[in-house]
């Protein structure tokens, strides 16, 4: 003969060692209340996005050195070994001179003109290619578009994250274009401002960052690489990268239709900064265009996106 032992549910959870339903309803009752703030949320969708980009480190790096690297490589180092070196204010033969020669050599025009191109690619990249991803196939926008604050801050999440990705970006690029040189090559940099240098870094960064915003909130996903041949390779070709604005004058309709291109603000505003032996544009229409840009493209990229998250 067997005896069969009923338990009733509270007195069976106590026997396994589980609470009891009394002891989960005042656990409940008494947890503190969330209070989700603004500050708080920004900042755990910011350490999101740093968490992604510690994961990717490698691809990331590599993404940002070998462009440059490779221009400066066959421009300051390749040429120059060749007898191809090129002087502003010199000829292909007094390369080698240097400063004795009167002229500036390219590595001088490329410290600023690469920094400036770094800070487009990165800043258009990372903020166009994740939200193309996260609006497509991986729907993953969703998740933080239910958080507790407008889905602007989102937006202005995203201009951040893309612009400390740019930022860091041209700092990278920074010591390749100063190292890596031929014999006699090294660039003339004098930096003549920090302050006015790190706020062109910063603004030149958010700049980008809320174009690449504008640009994956209005562009079709499946015709993502227009991006290269229509907007990246024309802003880096005529950015004034690879020479000073005022060298334009020759054409000058042309001098005056590279004004509609973000870059060229950029390279003139670093060129003036870092290379002041160069002729470059006025600061003052550089940070107006700067600041100008970050605020117009800022507003449309966050108008868009709000639209593309409700729809």
């Amino acid at each position: 003969m067997t005896t069969t032992t009923r338990f009733a549910p509270s007195e069976s959870a106590e026997h396994a060692g589980a609470p009891t339903a009394a002891e989960v309803a005042a656990l409940i009752a008494e947890a503190p209340t969330p209070r989700p703030t603004m500050a708080r949320t920004f900042g755990a969708m910011m350490a999101r996005e740093f968490r992604v980009l510690r994961r990717n480190a490698v691809a990331t790096f590599t993404r940002a050195v070998m462009q440059p690297l490779l221009f400066v490589f066959v421009f300051a180092y390749v040429f120059p070994k060749i007898g191809g070196g090129f002087m502003l204010g010199g000829s292909a033969a007094a390369a080698g001179a240097g400063a004795a020669a009167g002229g500036v050599n390219f590595a001088t025009i490329l410290v600023p003109g690469l920094m400036a191109s770094m800070l487009l690619m990165q800043g258009i990249m990372a903020v166009t290619f994740p939200l193309v991803m996260e609006f497509s196939w991986q729907r993953t926008i969703e998740d933080r578009a239910l958080a507790p604050v407008p889905i602007r801050v989102l937006a202005l999440q995203k201009i951040t994250a893309g612009a400390v990705q740019s930022f860091l970006g041209a700092l990278i690029v920074f010591p390749i274009v100063l190292l890596v040189h031929a014999p006699g090559q090294a660039p003339q940099v004098d930096v003549t401002n920090w302050a006015l240098f790190a706020l062109i870094l910063v603004f030149s960064s958010l700049l980008t960052a809320a174009l690449g915003l504008l640009l994956g909130t209005v562009m079709d996903p499946r015709k993502m690489q227009m991006l290269f041949a229509v907007i990246l390779l024309p802003a880096t070709m005529l950015g004034c990268v690879y020479y000073p604005w005022a060298a334009l004058s020759h054409i000058r309709w042309l001098q005056v239709a590279v004004l509609i291109n973000p870059m060229v603000y950029m390279s003139e505003g670093l060129r003036a900064v870092l290379t002041p032996s160069l002729p470059h544009m006025a600061m003052w229409a550089v940070l107006l265009a700067l600041v100008g840009g970050t605020v117009v493209f800022g507003y449309l990229g966050t108008r868009t996106f709000t639209k593309r998250v409700l729809n």
